[in-house]
């Protein structure tokens, strides 16, 4: 008997400056408000913790991560929407909190936007709570945008 995959299996592997452009247009595809390139560049450069998440020869989505003094930033988490609510966050997300707690960190934190009821609906299903409320953080089509802050102890 043989087994035969329908569905390509996703690799989360190292971002690389050479995946930059199909970062972007993942940013662009999901985000009003993507990220530049200038900002993937940095924090490339500076040695956060980039990942993506690619199935078969496509790029679907991406995640940012920065560790240091026991705490772990998820500073973006993106998926493609046409893959979104198919498991890509949530394997993104489980990679991110192995590394930050290889790293030594026992709690991760985050900001999503308030009316991202998906992304807030994953981060609750893994066992974030909210912490609290940055007022008009995220530029919005009109105007500004709470964010909601989460936490999570990861040890």
């Amino acid at each position: 008997m043989s087994a035969v995959l329908n569905d390509p299996i996703p690799l989360i592997r190292p971002m690389g400056a050479e995946d930059l452009d199909a970062v972007l247009v993942v940013e662009h595809n999901a985000y009003t408000h993507p990220w530049s390139v200038g900002i993937m560049r940095d924090c490339l450069r500076v040695g956060y913790s980039c990942w993506v998440c690619e199935v078969g020869n496509e790029l679907v989505g991406h995640a940012v991560m920065s560790v240091a003094i026991g705490e772990a930033h998820l500073l973006n988490i993106c998926v493609d929407p046409q893959w979104q609510g198919r498991g890509v966050g949530r394997r993104l997300l489980r990679r991110m909190f192995r590394i930050a707690r290889e790293r030594d960190a026992d709690t991760m934190f985050l900001e999503v936007r308030d009316t991202n009821l998906g992304a807030r609906g994953l981060y609750e299903s893994e066992g974030f709570g909210e912490i609290g409320r940055r007022r008009d953080y995220y530029p919005a089509i009109r105007g500004r945008e709470d964010a909601i802050v989460y936490a999570k102890a990861i040890l």
